[in-house]
């Protein structure tokens, strides 16, 4: 059975509340694709009014974020518990910005990942390497600890549905995007790694992102691969390119 692409936008610390709503009636029309699962991931004071923006629509509303408690004196978190009782069903986890800014490592994001497939919540788990790591032929050494660390006692259920979103930090923002033979040579590393971890049937079931500037005229190859399943948009998921992206063939 083919895999269903994922196609998610993340806004970053972008938007408020107001904005948020005007953009997602902004592009409802726009990413309207029965073949795609739309995910907005958005910042956590936008989720409810997002959400009621997006009622009846295909848009998925996310979060960017959560912690691994259930509650307690973890002043500024959101717990798991609160994303669902909304609605939420998809949340990034471990993105380079969170690694890099936010001191996130590879044993907080397996613990995240565990504590979002406890409460039915599908983890978007990010993994991706340096300019330098490139540069010094570890990329896919790299990715798959990534990977391995983060899927510690998943079952291969739960892998089965998980996301898993590639992103090269050298290739975030900077407008610089993987060749798509780079995007889909690392994407079939981490479909093998997870094949490795657990069998063939759940290596060909999860789906696999790639993101780092996709646009509207990047999208349609990098889609095309065997081995990308979607994509994890940022600036371009402000803007109505978005529904071209969502919309790519």
């Amino acid at each position: 059975m083919a895999r269903k692409k994922i196609i998610a936008g993340n806004w970053k610390m972008n938007m408020t509340p107001s904005q948020a709503v005007e953009l997602v009636n902004t592009l409802k029309p726009l990413v309207v694709n029965d073949e795609v699962d739309v995910v907005f991931c958005v910042p956590a004071i936008d989720i409810i009014p997002a959400m009621e923006a997006a009622r009846g629509t295909n848009i998925q509303i996310g979060a960017e974020n959560m912690y691994f408690e259930e509650k307690g004196a973890f002043t500024g978190e959101i717990a798991p518990g609160m994303l669902t009782e909304v609605g939420v069903k998809y949340v990034i986890i471990g993105h380079s910005e969170r690694r890099e800014y936010f001191a996130e490592t590879d044993e907080t994001v397996n613990r995240k990942v565990l504590k979002a497939f406890e409460h039915g919540i599908t983890p978007i788990i990010c993994c991706g390497e340096s300019l330098t790591q490139r540069e010094q032929g570890i990329t896919i050494d790299w990715i798959r600890q990534q990977i391995k660390i983060a899927f510690l006692n998943v079952t291969a259920e739960q892998a089965a549905s998980a996301v898993i979103a590639y992103e090269p930090i050298w290739a975030i923002g900077t407008g610089k995007v993987a060749t798509t033979e780079q995007a889909q040579e690392v994407c079939k590393a981490i479909r093998d790694c997870i094949a490795e971890i657990y069998d063939e049937a759940t290596a060909a079931a999860i789906r696999i992102q790639y993101g780092g500037s996709v646009s509207a005229s990047s999208a349609p190859e990098l889609f095309a691969q065997p081995d990308i399943d979607g994509g994890l948009v940022g600036g371009a998921s402000l803007k109505p390119d978005f529904g071209a992206i969502v919309n790519y063939k």
